[in-house]
């Protein structure tokens, strides 16, 4: 349970020209942040984050602030030197359909690009939301082993109902089996998303 974004947190109405400010995360921020996630953990939605652990990895997170209201965040977590994952992605309940998700998103697979990152994915429930962003549905045993970390820790371990996605970001280090690879015959995967085991070239 990485991402608190729903349907309703990422459509774009008449209001979506709030100003909004996005940057990097700073201390001055995690009260803020902690506020937040929290929130949605207490409702079930992502796993709870403590100070100490928000503290450790803030130089992952960058924040949306409508004047001095945070109203969204995320994170760019490193998991390999060429794969990193879009994580604690939130958008505050009164901010939702200014479009804050996408351009927190756009603004972490702008990094990802600063990096030379070959790979970002995500754990999430909008699949449909990234598929927009270029990102396609993977198998779960395409990505990093470290990825698996938090889930331990979560209640639905057992019963997760995300959906694993990825976009890449160099083509040319990545080969990519042919649409609907591993999907049996006559068997649909529901959302018509491309479901691949995608393999680093080296």
């Amino acid at each position: 349970m990485i991402s608190s974004l729903t349907p309703d947190a990422i459509l774009e109405h008449g209001d979506a020209g709030v100003p909004i400010e996005l940057r990097k995360a700073r201390m001055s921020d995690i009260a803020r942040l902690l506020e937040l996630i929290n929130g949605y953990a207490a409702r079930g939605i992502m796993l709870p984050r403590t100070e100490l652990e928000i503290s450790e990895v803030l130089r992952d997170f960058s924040v949306a602030y409508s004047g001095d209201q945070l109203v969204g965040c995320g994170a760019l977590h490193f998991y390999t030197p060429t794969t990193g994952e879009i994580r604690s992605l939130a958008v505050q309940e009164s901010a939702k359909s200014h479009g804050i998700g996408r351009r927190m998103v756009e603004m972490l697979l702008e990094e990802a690009h600063e990096y030379s990152l070959d790979a970002v994915f995500a754990f999430t429930y909008v699949a449909d939301f990234f598929r927009k962003l270029g990102f396609e549905a993977v198998e779960r045993g395409a990505l990093p082993l470290k990825a698996w970390k938090d889930c331990l820790r979560c209640p639905k371990f057992h019963c997760c109902d995300e959906v694993a996605v990825m976009r890449v970001l160099r083509p040319e280090h990545w080969v990519v089996p042919p649409p609907k690879w591993g999907v049996p015959d006559g068997v649909s995967d529901g959302a018509e998303t491309i479901v691949l085991p995608i393999v680093r070239k080296y």
